[in-house]
């Protein structure tokens, strides 16, 4: 009896602590607010409201209920014995007050006086990405993103108001919570909070000689005090080929062969392989991620671990990716916080060999030039790949495919460790120690037996293996003081980097017969070499920042570098920028519709030290062997590049000129930006005598210059029980080369089938112009092509060649909606760029009917005795290249729309949830690359054979194709 007694007390002093306590959240206008965050302040117990509003949880009389929602105030409310509460959260209409990252610190989002666009964690949520550098894609004004190939972990190009450099680096610097980089791809983006790219020189100058191209500053996510939350997240996909290039069949392929090489078929090859469905497949995606998060006043903590496979859809090309990152944050005294960002991250990458002929292992030219009466294997059971009887060294392609062994593998520790001491109110020092080391192996084997260019080396072995070991000091000192309506900042620092490289190559042939043994000590004849390379960079920065009111705002910056790649080291970076709030002056009080509105000029230089040699100012000599001699000699040497003690800087100076507008209470904001960008002192290799023995010697001959104009415009379209947002973002940029000295023009972009150069850099013409001979279409007489004489000389010459194209978009664009009803979200997000053109070289192996590849059915139209009135010329044969030179023949237009991608997700009722234990639960279903609206003839009109090169853009030479994506995903938080 006494023990029921004391039970039941137990009971009901455990009820009368923790009640239930239910309630709804609604905003000003009434509409129930869905998904806001219910938690126990100080405790781990929570919830969030149902499609309803309503919510329901168990908390004691004297908690607090704190309330948060994005895009609304938090609010705090005492449960005070109370079993219903009503709550309106209020529209935050502060938003202007958050604080951003900015170079070496913090700034409230209203005072920014530079050219900074934000992708936040948003943007990244419920879109399935290899690449962080995919999210900027349509996502940032002033900044154009082309993936020029599908291929799993390619490279992505990315340039923040267009190319500055031509032989040096045209990539933005990535700085990853303090750590600068020129590498993400290893970057999981599911641990990414915010990125933020720098645009113009003020912005970006704190970061001096590396700043020239745009920064982008990635703030990964980090715990949060109060509780501890689990986070599960996982998607799978499939893609397939958007759109094939139809080819020849037997039949007609044996027609064609009749015009070219009469009687040279044999008789009896009449079957059939369509290459294009034995290369071309389904590719998978799959990624898993889970995530411990959480935190008290004085520690907080981020464990994150994440597993990314991504098959492509022409075997054998995947990559697959395993990180785990920890992220900790400590006040260790009241003065004293201390911080690490840690990643660890292996990866592993097999490649599809693309951008090359049949004839030279690429894998989708030989998909579609291969003859269609070719078997895989040979018909004698033999295991060997089938050869072309007409070229026997082209093997078919899925000898191209897996006929090597190949991989790369990756580990890579980045990531850094900090301190920062606060002295007085308003003082603080902060130092930095950042690390990035690399190790990268590379195996390559070809046995002996089943290719014609195995057998003929008896085997083949390559390895490659290098190691990157670089490191980073950085000292800063932060002064804040406010004095009445004054508020000034104070910001002076160092910074010391070190890389070092070392790489060691060995190749090896003749192997045994026994294909078992792999290894390069099997093979019998080998060749090594190794290299070691170092590069250093110190700096000394400062900046100051100072605002009346927020209403007459400035910003001055300087930095001066000094690079061990140059002869004249040191380099000094100034800026300035200022700002005038207009909506905070007494004139605009009276327009209420205009909640902010400030005018921004900004003026900087920066440098670019990337992709510079690291010894590009001395002369330098390769040694090779030679036959040993008595006494010993050491081996030959010989001067492969001249020294330029001259080498200076290539240095970028940028105006801008911007306006921030915030209308109907945040409504609608629009972002305007003008800019002109000019680069001098652009690194060439200008042209010697051809009686020398070294051809040419870099030094800095060239200007280029940048001109554009970056609009964003969000909106609120709706807030009632259907919500709708919208983002639209449209970038208009000129590039031009203003100056070439020494040299008057540069040829680039060979092209392998008529050995001739498509690209040009000459002065007044941007980067990535075609250069080749205007095609007046066909002679209907001879049937071959015919070319315009551009310089009314009366015959056909070199001096006819001239502009023919240009691959520079006249504007990029992306165009985001998001909806939301009950427990339901879509967003679609379309991108396009437009007014770019593509040299389609694929065109010239399958429509030049010069040899015996297969040609594409566009060739059926080809010109005969009997079908005179055409655009193909007739088949030539006899590896005649006349009908296939660099003309507009293969100009096309490269403009598209593209949608994106498309995301359709449902969060389940937490009600449900709460009996499993989960807080909250969300699945989706993203589509990717679904419509592409183009009249490019290709596979796919955002490529390029030659990746990230700002002097040869758009050019489509058997190129690995972009691929349609579906994928299912959920998120799940505990």
């Amino acid at each position: 009896m006494v023990k029921s007694f004391t039970l039941l007390v137990s009971l009901l002093f455990a009820l009368s602590a923790s009640a239930q306590v239910s309630g709804t959240v609604t905003d000003p206008a009434g509409e129930a607010l869905i998904g806001v965050s219910v938690a126990v302040k100080g405790a781990a117990t929570g919830t969030s409201t149902a499609v309803d509003g309503t919510f329901r949880l168990a908390a004691p009389a004297d908690a607090t209920l704190v309330f948060s929602y994005i895009g609304f105030l938090t609010q705090e409310i005492p449960v005070a014995g109370q079993s219903v509460i009503r709550v309106v959260l209020q529209e935050d209409a502060k938003t202007l007050e958050q604080v951003v990252v900015v170079g070496y610190g913090t700034q409230k989002k209203k005072d920014l006086t530079t050219a900074v666009v934000t992708i936040d964690e948003k943007e990244l949520r419920d879109r399935p990405m290899v690449s962080a550098a995919e999210a900027l894609q349509g996502k940032a004004a002033g900044v154009q993103v082309v993936q020029p190939s599908g291929k799993p972990g390619a490279d992505i190009a990315v340039r923040v108001r267009g190319a500055t450099s031509v032989l040096a680096g045209n990539e933005p610097l990535y700085v990853v919570d303090g750590v600068p980089t020129t590498d993400i791809r290893g970057l999981n983006p599911g641990d990414i909070e915010s990125m933020r790219v720098l645009k113009d020189a003020s912005s970006a100058a704190i970061y001096g000689a590396r700043a020239a191209n745009g920064v982008v500053l990635i703030t990964t996510k980090r715990g949060k005090e109060n509780g501890s939350t689990v986070r599960f997240s996982a998607y799978a996909g499939f893609s397939n080929l958007r759109k094939p290039v139809e080819t020849l069949s037997t039949k007609k392929y044996r027609d064609l062969m009749e015009e070219i090489i009469p009687g040279a078929l044999d008789p009896a090859a009449t079957g059939y392989t369509d290459w294009s469905d034995e290369v071309f497949g389904i590719g998978q995606t799959q990624s898993a991620q889970l995530a411990l998060s959480g935190g008290t006043e004085k520690t907080r903590y981020l464990l994150s671990t994440n597993y990314l496979n991504n098959e492509g859809i022409v075997k054998p090309a995947r990559f697959d990716r395993y990180s785990i990152r920890l992220n900790l944050d400590n006040q260790a005294t009241r003065w004293l916080k201390v911080g690490t960002s840690l990643n660890v991250l292996r990866s592993k990458t097999k490649d599809t060999p693309d951008n090359a002929s049949s004839g030279r292992g690429g894998v989708i030219m030989s998909a579609l030039n291969t003859p269609p009466f070719l078997r895989t294997y040979k018909a004698d059971g033999s295991g060997q790949y089938d050869p072309n009887p007409f070229q026997p060294s082209w093997e078919n392609p899925i000898a191209y495919m897996f006929g090597a062994e190949q991989e790369a593998s990756d580990t890579r520790i980045f990531g850094n460790i900090n301190a920062e001491a606060t002295f007085f109110e308003g003082f603080s020092v902060k130092t930095n120690l950042g690390t990035d080391m690399n190790t990268h192996q590379w195996d390559y084997y070809l046995d002996p037996f089943r290719t014609n260019f195995g057998r003929n080396q008896n085997g083949l072995g390559q390895a490659e293996k290098s190691n990157t070991n670089a490191w980073l000091w950085e000292n800063t000192a932060n002064y804040r003081r406010s004095f009445g309506k004054n508020n000034l900042a104070f910001l002076a620092g160092s910074s010391v980097q070190k890389s070092r490289w070392s790489n060691s190559y060995i190749s090896g042939n003749d192997f045994p017969a026994d294909v078992s043994v792999k290894t390069l000590n099997a093979a019998n004849s080998i060749s090594a070499s190794t290299d070691v390379q170092e590069w250093s960079l110190a700096s000394f920065f400062g900046r100051v920042q100072y605002d009346f009111e927020s209403k007459y705002l400035f910003t001055a910056t300087m930095r001066r570098d000094g690079s061990s790649k140059l002869a004249h080291h040191w380099g000094t970076m100034p800026s300035f920028s200022a700002g005038w709030r207009i909506s905070a002056e007494p004139f605009m009080q009276g327009l209420k519709v205009i909640d902010d509105m400030k005018i921004r000029v900004g003026w900087g230089k920066n440098g670019n030290q990337e992709g510079i040699p690291n010894y590009a100012r001395y002369g330098l000599i390769s040694y090779y062997r030679r036959a040993a001699t008595n006494p010993l000699s050491g081996p030959a040497a010989v001067q492969t590049t001249y020294g330029n003690p001259d080498l200076r800087w290539e240095t970028t100076t940028q105006s801008n000129i911007g306006i921030d507008l915030s209308l109907w209470s945040g409504r609608a904001v629009l972002v305007l930006d003008a800019y002109l960008k000019q680069t001098e002192d652009v690194l060439l290799n200008v042209q010697l005598s051809n009686s020398l023995p070294i051809s040419s010697i870099q030094t800095n001959a060239g200007a280029i210059e940048n001109k554009g104009l970056d609009i964003s415009l969000s909106t609120v379209n709706l807030t009632g029980a259907l919500k709708w947002r919208s983002d639209f973002n449209i970038s208009f940029n000129k590039n031009k080369v203003t100056d070439l000295q020494f040299t008057d023009v540069y040829y680039f972009g060979r092209i392998y089938s008529n050995n001739q150069d498509v690209a040009i850099v000459r002065k007044g013409l941007p980067l990535g112009t075609f250069f080749g001979y205007v095609s007046d279409g066909v002679d209907p007489e001879t049937g071959n092509l015919k070319y315009r004489d551009v310089n009314n000389n009366g015959i056909f010459d070199p001096g006819d060649r001239t502009v023919i194209g240009d691959a520079n978009p006249a504007f990029t664009y992306g165009f985001t909606n998001t909806f939301g009803w009950r427990r339901f979200d879509l967003s679609f997000f379309l991108q396009g760029s437009y007014g770019n053109d593509v040299y389609n070289a694929t065109r010239i192996d399958l429509e030049g009917m010069f040899d015996s590849k297969n040609q594409s059915v566009d060739v059926l139209r080809r010109w005969t005795p009997d079908n005179r009135n055409t655009d193909i010329p007739r088949a030539v044969g006899g590896g005649k290249v006349d009908n296939v030179r660099n003309s507009t023949r293969f100009v096309e237009d490269g403009s598209y729309l593209r949608l994106k991608a498309i995301t359709l997700s449902y969060n389940i009722n937490p009600d449900w949830l709460r009996r499993l234990g989960i807080s909250k639960c969300s699945v989706y279903a993203t589509g990717q690359n679904l419509l592409t609206f183009t009249q490019y003839s290709g596979f796919d009109p955002e490529v390029n054979a030659f990746g990230q090169s700002a002097t040869e853009l758009g050019i489509d030479y058997g190129t690995y194709p972009q691929a349609r994506t579906a994928t299912v995903g959920i998120n799940v938080e505990f």
